[in-house]
């Protein structure tokens, strides 16, 4: 049924007909409005039977999980930013314990200095945590994709983190198609899991494992993740098949057929990056995109095969590496190497920086022209950064960067320092 709604709420709807067991979370901006939604339905008998946690801190919200799903409840959390780097140590155990907990990361940038707009930041310093990385381009993306992670995780027990960007999706109200009970019962089946806490076969969950056979437990946790190689697919499929659209998967094509350059982008940058590559297809030119689902496992096969008849591809990213640059593009270019294909990075929209048509167009036209360095960054203001890199140079004590950008650009721009 179509419905026209913000996005934390369609996903809290989508999250509450998979019938989770234990909801916990402690709020930070942009998923609040997620698990608020959530705490409403619980508390209103909506969804029932489930357990709505309070708890103190971010890490208490992943350990509640931890513990819920280790006695066979189907647990759900959310988070953002600075929540989720305080919650790291938890993540870490969520994926080396095998448990199959849904979590949503609202994409936002993170500190310092303080930002609470949309990069990618958060779920890339975590990305090799252990857990199964989704990213959504839209929201009717993100709804999909919470059900298709019940799934997933829960066949191969490992957690599952579905990532929509903070605010440009969470808080987007728009058109969404939210399933029915009986479209969700049809395709998730009841929570089987293949370990538990049980007193009355009693066994330990979380063993000290000793040199003997970690790195056994590390491959064997490699090997779940290759495994969802295969299953993603399949369950995108079946997801078709009974709800009546695509979505998820491991990637998605746009227009590149004969296309001499892609562009490689993940989350909701696609809607703008489309847009114009339609104008730019009107108008001649042979470039396509191809947006990530996946990123962990990264799908190196489904890349291949979708980029090897391009000349150059563009990977415009919300995230970086410091001190190396793109952290998809290097994952782009490792799965490339093989191949005689030009990868360019392109950072873009740290911090919620806006990216316009208007740069893509031109920043495209110049990838055709290969007029890229390896390393660019969109819409950088350089007279900015030469301004604090000549102050820095004319006396020691120059000051908080940050402080320094802010006064640069507010109403005080024109005094010199």
């Amino acid at each position: 049924m179509f419905e026209q709604i913000e996005g934390s709420r369609a996903v809290a709807k989508a999250v509450a007909l998979c019938r989770p067991e234990v909801v916990c979370a402690y709020p930070i901006s942009p998923q609040t409005h997620i698990v608020e939604a959530l705490a409403e339905m619980v508390s209103s008998g909506v969804l029932s039977p489930c357990e709505f946690i309070n708890v103190e801190s971010e890490f208490a919200a992943l350990s509640v999980a931890i513990g819920a799903s280790a006695t066979g409840a189907r647990s759900y959390t959310a988070t953002a930013s600075q929540g989720l780097l305080y919650m790291a140590e938890a993540v870490f155990n969520a994926a080396g314990l095998g448990l199959p907990i849904v979590m949503t990361v609202a994409n936002r940038a993170l500190g310092a200095p303080i930002n609470i707009w949309n990069d990618h930041s958060d779920a890339m310093a975590l990305r090799d945590a252990g857990w199964i990385q989704l990213f959504a381009e839209d929201n009717q993306e993100a709804v999909d994709l919470h059900i298709q992670a019940f799934r997933l995780g829960e066949e191969l027990s490992l957690p599952v983190m579905v990532c929509m960007d903070g605010f440009i999706l969470t808080h987007a109200v728009e058109r969404v198609d939210l399933p029915t009970q009986a479209q969700v019962d049809a395709y998730l089946p009841p929570y089987s899991p293949r370990q538990v806490l049980d007193p009355a076969e009693p066994v330990s969950i979380g063993a000290m494992v000793g040199p003997e056979a970690f790195m056994e437990v590390k491959y064997l946790a490699h090997a779940k993740q290759m495994e969802a190689l295969r299953l993603i697919p399949q369950y995108a499929e079946e997801f078709r098949a009974i709800f009546g659209r695509p979505s998820g998967g491991l990637a998605h094509a746009y227009r590149t057929e004969e296309a001499s350059t892609i562009v490689v982008a993940m989350g909701s940058v696609m809607g703008t990056i489309k847009d114009v590559i339609d104008e730019m297809r009107e108008a001649g030119h042979a470039i396509g995109a191809l947006g990530i689902t996946l990123f962990r496992p990264f799908p190196t096969a489904a890349i291949v095969a979708a980029l090897r008849g391009a000349r150059r591809v563009v990977v415009l990213e919300k995230s970086l590496a410091v001190g190396l640059g793109g952290i998809l593009a290097t994952n782009v270019r490792m799965a490339l190497a093989a191949l005689p294909i030009d990868v360019y990075t392109v950072i873009a929209g740290l911090g919620g920086r806006a990216i316009t048509k208007r740069s893509l167009h031109a920043l495209f036209r110049r990838a055709e022209k290969n007029d890229l360095d390896s390393l660019t960054f969109l819409d950088l203001d350089e007279r900015l950064v030469a301004r604090q890199l000549a102050r820095e140079k004319e006396r020691r004590k120059s000051g908080p960067v940050a402080e320094n950008l802010l006064r640069d650009v507010g109403v005080i721009a024109a005094r010199n320092y």
